[in-house]
């Protein structure tokens, strides 16, 4: 697991306030200006990332600032300012143009990283101070949080952020108690589709991809794929008891 090193995030944002470039029109920065002048994005975009539940304790915030600080370059490098020029709001659009850019670095990274599918420790102690179904849907959301749900936008304090303290040992039980739970609940079709989506024992699989390991054809296969996914996650949540959660919990 990623640490969450809070003297290097404020040393970082200090010496970024001091490297600030002066106000000036677009036009007139230079590239290394631009990049500089945009990276308060990036930060606050890194720090909304390090508190989502998918991606907690996998990367730390400054793994995704410098991930997002090299997508923002590549970024300034690709600007067509004569498109640009004509834009009604230059900073809004360029504002648009980085984010978009910045944020699939960021999320293409975390996943390449996920690996096993795992729950944050903080959202463990949330399940166990509940009863029930509520638990066993907490449960099984929390492991099948899609990477593409939007991240929080509400302010987080850094101070805020709670570690992460899962072990790997308990990554491994998770893995091999879950395929028990999915092999017993659900048919060989959706359990594959979540084994495939998550990367349960093998590597992650995009829809497209899963639709053609399992011979789903059609234009709109892989929205077939995702409704699988849903109908599986559901299945589950209606089969398993929440006695079956809490002994693993």
């Amino acid at each position: 697991m990623k640490k969450y090193n809070v003297q290097n995030y404020i040393r970082y944002k200090e010496d970024l306030k001091r490297s600030m470039p002066d106000e000036k029109f677009y036009d007139y920065y230079t590239r290394n200006e631009m990049v500089v002048k945009f990276m308060p994005l990036v930060e606050n975009m890194a720090r909304k990332f390090s508190t989502a539940d998918f991606a907690s304790g996998i990367l730390s915030i400054n793994d995704l600032i410098q991930i997002g600080n090299e997508a923002l370059t590549r970024a300034v490098d690709k600007l067509e300012w004569d498109k640009l020029i004509d834009s009604e709001d230059i900073e809004k659009t360029l504002k648009s143009f980085f984010s978009k850019r910045v944020k699939g670095a960021i999320r293409r990274r975390i996943d390449r990283h996920r690996g096993n599918i795992r729950i944050p420790e903080h959202r463990l102690n949330e399940m166990r101070s509940t009863k029930d179904k509520k638990m066993v849907e907490m449960f099984f959301n929390s492991i099948f949080l899609s990477i593409d749900k939007p991240v929080k936008n509400e302010e987080e304090n850094m101070y805020h952020q709670i570690q992460d303290k899962s072990e790997p040992y308990n990554i491994q039980i998770l893995n091999i108690y879950l395929k028990g739970l999915m092999k017993k609940h659900l048919k060989d079709q959706e359990y594959e589709v979540l084994r495939l989506s998550y990367g349960l024992d093998c590597d992650k699989h995009s829809a497209k991809e899963i639709a053609a390991k399992l011979n789903i054809s059609g234009v709109s296969n892989y929205v077939r794929i995702s409704e699988i996914k849903k109908q599986a996650v559901d299945k589950l949540i209606d089969s398993v008891d929440h006695s079956q959660v809490l002994d693993y919990l």
